[in-house]
């Protein structure tokens, strides 16, 4: 992972700290991760099924954060390999803007997630994991390896 990119955040403020929640945004399913309340290890929460509604999407996410009790939110930024900004990347920061307008006090910030959903895809064919239920797993699996880069980075 290479360096953090924040939307809605505070310069000069504090890292938050106690629990976070990963979002992995896709098309079809949001992956959800959650840490300890320490903020030391990430683990898979749910999966959120993409409706025709994003505004339900957004606040079923809403929903999890305050019943986790989460200080921040981490949704992945899918840069392009060589760092840039392609369509994908400036659809989540128009989402995680939108999520943290709906859940603010939280905070929201995105983070690099650049080859998270192979990294967790391989974590689950290395496990034996080849099932229907792995794809669907895969983006849960994904939040982890997103939510877990950041805290290993400094919660930035």
């Amino acid at each position: 992972m290479t360096g953090p990119e924040a939307t809605g955040a505070r310069p000069g403020a504090a890292p938050v700290r106690g629990k976070a929640m990963g979002v992995d945004l896709g098309e079809r399913r949001i992956g959800v991760s959650v840490s300890d309340s320490g903020g030391a290890l990430a683990f898979p929460l749910c999966v959120v099924e993409r409706g025709d509604d994003p505004a339900a999407d957004r606040g079923r996410l809403a929903t999890i954060a305050l019943e986790q009790r989460v200080g921040a939110i981490v949704v992945g930024l899918p840069l392009s390999l060589d760092g840039g900004r392609g369509p994908a990347a400036v659809a989540a920061l128009a989402e995680a803007a939108e999520l943290a307008a709906a859940v603010a006090p939280v905070a929201v910030v995105t983070f690099d997630e650049r080859l998270t959903t192979v990294s967790a895809a391989a974590g689950q064919r290395a496990a034996g994991l080849r099932t229907r239920h792995a794809r669907r797993s895969v983006d849960s699996a994904a939040a982890v390896v997103l939510l877990q880069a950041w805290l290993d980075a400094g919660r930035p």
